[in-house]
């Protein structure tokens, strides 16, 4: 199973205003952009400008729609392609006290075919 990235999310550092929005503006020019925030910040130094960017590449949706690999069956578990000729299965009729029974001639033919 490949992974497959939904989206991703950036943080980034500006100095000032400018920078910030600078940052922003190369930002947009992916159009996978999704949503994009400057906060305004201070601490001992003063002042600076954090920029969150947060890109959606596809749904879970689109993914899970999308064409499956050729052979998508987990390790370990027979796919479809692995059974030749399915068994379609015996007759049997309900009897009216409730048990089922199976035609004898249906228990010859299943007979034949295994030995």
């Amino acid at each position: 199973m490949a992974k497959v990235q939904l989206n991703q999310k950036e943080q980034h550092y500006a100095d000032t205003r400018e920078q910030a929005e600078e940052i922003v503006s190369a930002a947009k020019e992916n159009d996978n952009l999704q949503m994009h925030k400057i906060t305004e910040k201070y601490n001992k130094y003063g002042q600076y400008f954090l920029i969150d960017l947060t890109y959606a590449y596809q749904t879970p949706k689109e993914v899970m729609e999308s064409q499956p690999d050729k052979d998508n069956t987990p390790e370990g578990q027979m796919s479809t392609e692995d059974f030749e000729d399915p068994h379609e299965g015996v007759e049997y009729t309900i009897d009216k006290d409730g048990s089922a029974s199976i035609n004898p001639d249906q228990m010859k033919m299943d007979e034949e075919l295994t030995n």
